[in-house]
């Protein structure tokens, strides 16, 4: 169970951040161009772009991802103490 729950808390982290490293860096690059990133569509463009946060955009990845960390966080707790038994 322990293992499970490192799993469950560590794995979604790790895919959000990696989702939002790689996005950010198409960001860079698009400012670095002398664009503005249109973060609803991807894309980069001429005209200024309001910014949409990544929960605003994917509600169920970033809600589900911290829920599972959650599960990962008790699934842990709850193996380290049945594990001292």
């Amino acid at each position: 169970m322990l293992k499970l729950g490192l799993l469950l808390l560590i794995a979604p982290i790790l895919l959000l951040l990696g989702l939002y490293f790689w996005e950010m860096s198409d960001v860079r690059e698009c400012t670095y161009a002398g664009g503005y990133w249109d973060y609803m569509e991807g894309v980069c463009r001429d005209t200024p772009q309001p910014f949409v946060s990544l929960l605003e955009r994917y509600p169920l990845l970033v809600n589900g991802g911290m829920l599972l960390s959650v599960a990962g966080t008790v699934m842990c707790a709850a193996g380290m103490y049945i594990g001292k038994r």
